[in-house]
């Protein structure tokens, strides 16, 4: 019989990202950029996301937002800041 760490291992969600990696996307159309919060997926059959903690607030519908919850297609890595 196998330990929990070996379980985990083979059935739970592996993140694309990691705690702080930067990133470029769009969220409502439009651009950001910001610092990986966290990458989870909330439960098995649910499609993987990413919070991210934005550089600058965004103004969307009158309201001012410091973090966003994107899906994987919608960000990029952040390799340059040119």
């Amino acid at each position: 019989m196998g330990n929990l760490s070996d379980y985990f291992e083979r059935n739970a969600y592996t993140p694309k990202y990691h705690l702080g990696d930067r990133v470029f996307g769009h969220w409502n159309k439009i651009p950001f950029v910001g610092g990986v919060g966290i990458d989870r997926i909330l439960t098995p059959d649910a499609i993987p996301e990413v919070v991210v903690i934005l550089d600058l607030p965004v103004k969307y519908n009158n309201r001012f937002y410091n973090t966003v919850s994107v899906k994987h297609k919608d960000i990029k890595k952040l390799k340059s800041f040119d």
